[in-house]
């Protein structure tokens, strides 16, 4: 019975009901957070750990490596269509911390249209993080290449 409810757990977690391009939609989310999480380690002070200190994140000595970490993983998971759902729902975790923490402040200090501006790309992010979290990766990822066969 076990079996059976861990491999349905993986049936739905692989579908797809996206067609092939999605691969678009997968690609520049994920290159984007990919190429963000690699910056964070080599830019500690701009863009790691000095910037995490400087916006008040707990323990950024921790917070900054980890999410860089999850950023180059799970970005790197949407690149290719691997657990797309799961990775989306990491990097959606993400942007709405970096929303809460960079993007509302902003609104509070400088008013709605700079907010606006500044947080176009992490809107757009956000949105293409809940299409493949909703739809899965396509059917030109690897989820749609090793989706189980439906339990009998």
């Amino acid at each position: 019975m076990a079996t059976r409810s861990l491999g349905v757990f993986w049936q739905r977690l692989l579908a797809t009901g996206a067609p092939g391009p999605a691969l678009f939609v997968r690609a520049i989310a994920g290159w984007i957070f990919f190429s963000e999480g690699i910056q964070k380690f080599l830019f500690p002070a701009a863009l790691g750990v000095g910037r995490f200190a400087r916006i008040g994140i707990p323990m950024p000595g921790f917070t900054a490596p980890f999410v860089g970490a999850v950023e180059i993983v799970a970005g790197g998971f949407l690149m290719v269509g691997l657990a797309t759902r799961l990775a989306s729902a990491a990097l959606l975790i993400d942007i709405a911390v970096a929303i809460a923490t960079t993007k509302i402040p902003m609104l509070a200090h400088k008013g709605f249209w700079a907010a606006v501006h500044e947080a176009r790309t992490d809107l757009a992010m956000a949105f293409s993080l809940v299409f493949l979290l909703w739809c899965g990766g396509g059917a030109w990822s690897m989820d749609a290449g090793i989706q189980p066969p439906a339990p009998q």
